[in-house]
Protein backbone atom coordinates (compact mmCIF):
# COMPACT_ATOMS: atom_id res chain seq x y z
CA UNK A 1 0.00 0.00 0.00
CA UNK A 2 0.96 3.59 -0.79
CA UNK A 3 1.77 6.68 1.58
CA UNK A 4 0.90 9.31 -1.11
CA UNK A 5 -2.45 10.97 -1.38
CA UNK A 6 -5.38 9.65 -3.72
CA UNK A 7 -5.23 12.21 -6.77
CA UNK A 8 -7.49 12.38 -10.23
CA UNK A 9 -10.66 11.03 -7.96
CA UNK A 10 -14.08 12.52 -8.56
CA UNK A 11 -16.30 9.92 -6.67
CA UNK A 12 -15.99 7.83 -3.23
CA UNK A 13 -18.44 5.19 -3.39
CA UNK A 14 -18.94 3.28 0.08
CA UNK A 15 -19.48 -0.49 0.73
CA UNK A 16 -22.53 -0.10 3.47
CA UNK A 17 -22.32 -2.90 5.75
CA UNK A 18 -19.61 -2.63 8.11
CA UNK A 19 -18.23 0.28 6.57
CA UNK A 20 -20.73 3.27 6.72
CA UNK A 21 -23.32 0.96 9.37
CA UNK A 22 -22.03 -1.03 12.41
CA UNK A 23 -23.39 -4.22 11.86
CA UNK A 24 -23.41 -5.25 15.43
CA UNK A 25 -25.59 -2.84 16.47
CA UNK A 26 -28.78 -4.15 15.69
CA UNK A 27 -27.71 -6.97 18.70
CA UNK A 28 -26.48 -4.43 20.96
CA UNK A 29 -29.52 -2.65 20.89
CA UNK A 30 -31.85 -5.64 21.87
CA UNK A 31 -28.67 -7.27 24.25
CA UNK A 32 -30.70 -8.04 27.56
CA UNK A 33 -33.68 -9.82 25.13
CA UNK A 34 -31.12 -11.98 23.42
CA UNK A 35 -29.11 -13.01 26.76
CA UNK A 36 -25.58 -13.78 27.70
CA UNK A 37 -25.23 -15.55 23.78
CA UNK A 38 -25.39 -11.60 22.13
CA UNK A 39 -21.71 -11.39 21.36
CA UNK A 40 -22.00 -15.31 19.83
CA UNK A 41 -24.87 -14.44 18.13
CA UNK A 42 -23.99 -11.36 16.45
CA UNK A 43 -20.64 -12.73 14.90
CA UNK A 44 -22.49 -15.75 13.97
CA UNK A 45 -25.15 -13.98 12.30
CA UNK A 46 -22.38 -11.83 9.89
CA UNK A 47 -20.39 -14.96 9.45
CA UNK A 48 -23.59 -16.73 7.84
CA UNK A 49 -24.82 -13.79 6.07
CA UNK A 50 -21.26 -13.25 4.22
CA UNK A 51 -21.15 -17.12 3.33
CA UNK A 52 -24.72 -17.53 2.47
CA UNK A 53 -23.99 -14.44 -0.42
CA UNK A 54 -20.88 -16.22 -1.29
CA UNK A 55 -22.57 -19.67 -1.71
CA UNK A 56 -25.86 -18.33 -3.42
CA UNK A 57 -23.61 -16.49 -6.05
CA UNK A 58 -21.59 -19.63 -6.38
CA UNK A 59 -24.44 -21.75 -6.74
CA UNK A 60 -26.16 -19.08 -9.29
CA UNK A 61 -28.90 -18.87 -6.95
CA UNK A 62 -29.45 -15.59 -5.99
CA UNK A 63 -31.60 -13.92 -3.36
CA UNK A 64 -31.84 -10.99 -1.84
CA UNK A 65 -29.57 -10.07 1.13
CA UNK A 66 -32.70 -9.58 3.06
CA UNK A 67 -33.79 -12.89 2.99
CA UNK A 68 -30.26 -14.12 3.11
CA UNK A 69 -30.11 -12.04 6.27
CA UNK A 70 -32.96 -13.73 7.74
CA UNK A 71 -31.56 -17.11 6.89
CA UNK A 72 -28.12 -16.79 8.65
CA UNK A 73 -30.03 -15.08 11.45
CA UNK A 74 -32.15 -18.12 11.86
CA UNK A 75 -28.96 -20.26 11.78
CA UNK A 76 -27.38 -18.15 13.90
CA UNK A 77 -30.37 -18.23 16.64
CA UNK A 78 -30.64 -22.35 16.25
CA UNK A 79 -26.58 -22.19 16.60
CA UNK A 80 -26.74 -20.75 19.44
CA UNK A 81 -30.47 -21.57 21.34
CA UNK A 82 -31.66 -18.54 21.18
CA UNK A 83 -35.09 -17.70 22.06
CA UNK A 84 -36.79 -17.36 18.48
CA UNK A 85 -38.98 -14.25 19.79
CA UNK A 86 -36.34 -12.21 19.11
CA UNK A 87 -35.99 -12.92 15.41
CA UNK A 88 -38.04 -10.52 14.45
CA UNK A 89 -37.04 -7.24 16.70
CA UNK A 90 -33.49 -8.06 15.34
CA UNK A 91 -34.50 -8.16 11.96
CA UNK A 92 -36.17 -5.09 12.00
CA UNK A 93 -33.49 -3.25 13.99
CA UNK A 94 -30.58 -4.38 11.15
CA UNK A 95 -33.02 -1.65 9.08
CA UNK A 96 -32.05 1.02 11.58
CA UNK A 97 -27.94 0.40 12.67
CA UNK A 98 -26.32 2.79 14.00
CA UNK A 99 -23.82 4.73 11.51
CA UNK A 100 -19.96 4.80 12.90
CA UNK A 101 -19.66 7.99 13.98
CA UNK A 102 -17.16 9.70 12.06
CA UNK A 103 -19.55 8.97 9.17
CA UNK A 104 -21.97 12.10 8.33
CA UNK A 105 -19.17 14.58 9.03
CA UNK A 106 -16.90 12.65 6.57
CA UNK A 107 -19.46 12.46 3.55
CA UNK A 108 -20.44 16.36 4.22
CA UNK A 109 -16.52 16.47 3.72
CA UNK A 110 -16.78 14.76 0.55
CA UNK A 111 -19.23 16.33 -0.99
CA UNK A 112 -18.27 20.02 0.10
CA UNK A 113 -14.89 19.22 -1.57
CA UNK A 114 -17.07 18.43 -4.61
CA UNK A 115 -16.97 14.85 -4.69
CA UNK A 116 -19.91 12.07 -5.54
CA UNK A 117 -20.80 10.13 -2.69
CA UNK A 118 -22.09 6.70 -3.30
CA UNK A 119 -23.02 3.54 -1.09
CA UNK A 120 -22.16 -0.13 -3.60
CA UNK A 121 -23.28 -2.87 -1.28
CA UNK A 122 -25.14 -6.08 -1.25
CA UNK A 123 -28.17 -4.72 0.24
CA UNK A 124 -31.55 -4.85 -1.37
CA UNK A 125 -32.62 -1.10 -2.27
CA UNK A 126 -35.24 -0.94 0.55
CA UNK A 127 -33.02 -2.03 3.59
CA UNK A 128 -30.07 0.37 2.34
CA UNK A 129 -33.25 2.94 1.86
CA UNK A 130 -34.36 2.44 5.32
CA UNK A 131 -30.59 2.14 6.59
CA UNK A 132 -29.44 5.93 5.23
CA UNK A 133 -32.66 7.39 6.65
CA UNK A 134 -32.33 6.30 9.74
CA UNK A 135 -28.62 7.27 10.26
CA UNK A 136 -29.88 10.28 8.75
CA UNK A 137 -27.02 10.21 6.18
CA UNK A 138 -29.64 9.46 2.85
CA UNK A 139 -29.37 13.34 1.95
CA UNK A 140 -25.27 13.22 2.20
CA UNK A 141 -25.66 10.39 -0.79
CA UNK A 142 -25.63 11.07 -4.84
CA UNK A 143 -26.73 7.17 -5.37
CA UNK A 144 -27.63 4.28 -3.59
CA UNK A 145 -26.47 1.18 -5.91
CA UNK A 146 -27.89 -2.72 -5.05
CA UNK A 147 -26.05 -6.12 -6.43
CA UNK A 148 -30.11 -6.28 -6.96
CA UNK A 149 -29.18 -4.45 -10.56
CA UNK A 150 -27.12 -7.12 -11.55
CA UNK A 151 -28.65 -9.90 -9.62
CA UNK A 152 -25.24 -11.49 -7.87
CA UNK A 153 -23.31 -10.82 -4.83
CA UNK A 154 -20.01 -9.15 -4.38
CA UNK A 155 -17.27 -9.70 -5.11
CA UNK A 156 -18.57 -10.54 -8.68
CA UNK A 157 -17.00 -7.58 -11.10
CA UNK A 158 -20.62 -7.54 -12.23
CA UNK A 159 -20.98 -5.63 -8.75
CA UNK A 160 -17.54 -2.99 -9.12
CA UNK A 161 -18.74 -2.44 -12.67
CA UNK A 162 -22.52 -1.05 -11.45
CA UNK A 163 -20.71 2.00 -10.03
CA UNK A 164 -18.59 2.81 -13.05
CA UNK A 165 -21.74 2.53 -15.29
CA UNK A 166 -24.01 4.60 -12.92
CA UNK A 167 -21.85 7.44 -12.02
CA UNK A 168 -19.99 7.57 -15.81
CA UNK A 169 -16.48 7.32 -14.56
CA UNK A 170 -13.56 5.51 -15.23
CA UNK A 171 -12.50 3.49 -12.68
CA UNK A 172 -9.44 5.02 -11.73
CA UNK A 173 -11.62 7.86 -10.57
CA UNK A 174 -13.54 6.08 -8.20
CA UNK A 175 -12.36 5.64 -4.57
CA UNK A 176 -14.13 2.45 -2.83
CA UNK A 177 -14.08 2.00 0.93
CA UNK A 178 -14.58 -1.18 2.36
CA UNK A 179 -13.62 -2.82 5.88
CA UNK A 180 -14.34 -5.93 4.58
CA UNK A 181 -10.55 -7.33 3.03
CA UNK A 182 -12.23 -9.47 0.35
CA UNK A 183 -14.37 -6.10 -1.03
CA UNK A 184 -11.30 -4.24 -1.11
CA UNK A 185 -10.36 -6.56 -3.16
CA UNK A 186 -12.65 -7.45 -5.62
CA UNK A 187 -12.73 -3.50 -6.50
CA UNK A 188 -9.00 -3.40 -6.83
CA UNK A 189 -8.96 -6.24 -9.51
CA UNK A 190 -11.85 -4.10 -11.56
CA UNK A 191 -9.64 -1.18 -11.22
CA UNK A 192 -11.13 1.16 -9.35
CA UNK A 193 -8.86 3.07 -6.14
CA UNK A 194 -9.24 1.13 -3.19
CA UNK A 195 -9.40 2.03 0.00
CA UNK A 196 -8.84 -0.56 3.36
CA UNK A 197 -11.07 0.57 6.47
CA UNK A 198 -9.68 -1.70 8.42
CA UNK A 199 -11.56 -1.00 11.74
CA UNK A 200 -10.11 -4.35 13.60
CA UNK A 201 -6.92 -4.25 12.99
CA UNK A 202 -6.35 -7.71 10.64
CA UNK A 203 -3.77 -8.54 8.50
CA UNK A 204 -3.86 -8.62 4.45
CA UNK A 205 -6.02 -11.00 2.86
CA UNK A 206 -3.92 -12.84 -0.16
CA UNK A 207 -6.30 -12.18 -2.92
CA UNK A 208 -6.24 -10.53 -6.17
CA UNK A 209 -6.01 -6.81 -6.42
CA UNK A 210 -4.82 -4.96 -3.82
CA UNK A 211 -5.82 -1.77 -1.51
CA UNK A 212 -3.65 1.54 -2.68
CA UNK A 213 -4.66 2.51 1.08
CA UNK A 214 -5.56 1.55 4.43
CA UNK A 215 -7.38 3.66 7.23
CA UNK A 216 -7.89 2.67 10.62
CA UNK A 217 -11.72 4.54 10.08
CA UNK A 218 -13.11 6.74 7.48
CA UNK A 219 -12.11 9.80 9.68
CA UNK A 220 -8.91 10.21 7.37
CA UNK A 221 -10.04 9.88 3.85
CA UNK A 222 -10.64 13.71 3.61
CA UNK A 223 -7.36 14.03 3.64
CA UNK A 224 -5.94 11.30 1.93
CA UNK A 225 -7.81 12.92 -0.62
CA UNK A 226 -6.00 16.22 -0.11
CA UNK A 227 -8.86 18.19 1.18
Amino acid sequence: MTSARLSGIRACVFDAYGTLFDVHSAVARLRERVGEQADTLSQLWRTKQLEYSWLRALMGRHADFWQVTGDALDYALARTGTDPAVREPLMQAYLALDAYPEVPDVLRRLRAGGLETAILSNGEPGMLEDAARSAKIAGLLDAVLSVEAVGIFKPHPKVYQLAVDRLEMRPDQIAFQSSNAWDVHGAAALGLRAVWINRLGLPPERLPGAAEHELPDLSGLPALLGL
